[in-house]
């Protein structure tokens, strides 16, 4: 339940934040902004929250968590009012609307607080009431930049306050709680805005631990039913690649016994000479014994060559499944509920969502950032905006892929193993990588030159040298736990 009329004059009486100079905004999440105020009185953070079913304004000593990505609103709230004073900070009338009247000497502007439940909102204007800036945009009221804000009208005979129908609850509740106790064995009473806070905190719909457990848990349970079955699925994978030494055999038979092929039956039926047993071979009828062997012994070699590949993969998708796990446990832990809707919101944001610093894939290697391209838009993006005249370039010679860079530091010189590693991934993301060993462009940055009306990326290198690398498998493996970003 939001705050009611009478809590939300209740509170402002409490609060007592005329004359008082706004010092910060920061905006934690979607529905929720923090006034951080110096003034006549100690500092204080000024929390409100627009969740529907959870609206209210209170003074809080809660940690407000920063947002990854600074949001729209936050940020026009620092360029226009950071630095106001408060000169009033009023309730319109019985209505749950709150008035704050801020300026500079060169101006004034109004900051309307609607807490309704079913549509609230900050609204930002001038003297005039012509709107600045709102926190929800709603075209169809109006509510948008340029546009006009009607506040509500108060009768000038104004009834009394209806704490009948709208008491001023006291959560008497919380008197038991541990903090409480403490604070009144230290002979203070805990103030109003306490009790809002630590109650809404544990029992608020929108944003409480119990409905943010919950989320968490289903994050949790859906996430990690995903990677537990592709898990087993490797784990199976795994096992038919265990078995690697039966498709050798297999073609050792076909060999031994290729003269029983009659080119009638799809199988081959010998007897091993191993065991004794009678066993079938599926073959190809339009190949002969040699053909149908060599397919088995392909198979053989990709078995042999994946194992590896695979049992990193394993290894790498059971660490994921324990930083699942310990991701869930700290959300688990954590006690600020602002904090939890920020560590849930991270964790269930959809890869497609997530805004990249950089395009293409990017590594930290002993202090050195390589960036890598893997097609033309790619390599053209990372040329254009993210590399400089001393950055090193390798691309394959004679192959088309995408281009790494490794990143300059001042007064440093690259050292070999990490040049081994960017000319590893040059071959890695090109067609040279059938090839597995090929010879590389390097030079610095400067000395590229665009192909004129060249396809998208394409570049002509001056003063380069020539390096040649052989594509190391298990070294490109080492190199995902310096991965940053995929």
């Amino acid at each position: 339940m939001s705050l009611n009329c009478n809590e939300i004059n209740t509170v402002l009486s409490e609060l007592d934040i005329s004359y008082s100079f706004i010092q910060e905004i920061i905006q934690p999440g979607f529905d929720s902004l923090a006034l951080y105020l110096y003034g006549k009185n100690q500092p204080k953070t000024v929390l409100i929250c627009l969740a529907p079913g959870a609206t209210r304004i209170h003074e809080t000593r809660r940690k407000i968590p920063k947002n990854d990505k600074p949001l729209r609103f936050m940020e026009f709230l620092r360029s226009r009012i950071r630095g106001y004073r408060i000169n009033s900070c009023e309730q319109i009338g019985y209505e749950r609307v709150i008035k704050m009247n801020i300026s500079t000497w060169k101006e004034t502007l109004f900051i309307y607080i609607r807490l309704w439940s079913a549509a609230p909102n900050i609204i930002v204007t001038d003297e005039n009431n012509v709107i600045l800036d709102v926190f929800y945009r709603r075209p169809k009221k109006n509510e948008v930049t340029g546009g006009t804000f009607i506040p509500p009208e108060v009768s000038e005979s104004l009834p009394a306050p209806d704490t009948e129908r709208f008491p001023v609850r006291t959560f008497s509740e919380l008197d038991e709680t541990p903090a409480f106790i403490k604070a009144r064995e230290a002979g203070r009473e805990p103030t109003y805005s306490e009790r809002i806070d630590t109650w809404y905190a544990e029992h608020a719909e929108a944003l409480s631990r119990e409905s943010l457990l919950e989320q968490a848990e289903k994050w949790y349970t859906s996430k990690h039913s995903k990677m537990e079955g592709a898990l087993k699925k490797l784990e199976a994978k795994r096992e038919s690649f265990l078995a690697s030494d039966k498709l050798k055999h297999q073609g050792d038979l076909i060999l031994t016994y290729g003269h029983l092929i009659d080119g009638a039956s799809n199988f081959l039926e010998c007897e091993d000479y191993e065991t004794g047993a009678q066993v079938r071979i599926l073959i190809d009828l339009k190949k002969n014994a040699q053909e149908n062997a060599a397919v088995y012994y392909d198979k053989y070699k990709k078995s042999v060559s994946g194992l590896d590949a695979l049992e990193h993969d394993i290894s790498r998708a059971k660490k994921e499944l324990l930083d699942l796990e310990a991701a869930y446990e700290a959300v688990k832990k954590e006690p600020n509920p602002l904090r939890m809707q920020q560590m849930i919101r991270k964790q269930v944001k959809p890869k497609q969502q997530i805004v990249k610093k950089r395009p293409g894939i990017s590594y930290e290697i002993k202090g050195w950032t390589l960036l890598i391209g893997r097609d033309a838009d790619e390599n053209d993006e990372l040329l254009r905006h993210h590399v400089r005249g001393a950055d090193l370039w390798l691309h394959t010679r004679d192959f088309p892929g995408g281009y790494v860079f490794i990143k300059a530091r001042p007064g440093k010189s690259v050292p070999p193993e990490v040049l081994k590693d960017a000319g590893n991934l040059a071959i890695y993301y090109s067609k040279a990588r059938k090839a597995r060993t090929a010879d590389l462009y390097c030079t610095q940055v400067k000395y590229l030159r665009r192909a004129k009306n060249g396809p998208k990326g394409t570049v002509l290198p001056t003063n380069e040298k020539n390096l040649t690398y052989t594509l190391d498998e298990a070294r490109l493996r080492e190199l995902d736990e310096f991965q940053t970003d995929v």
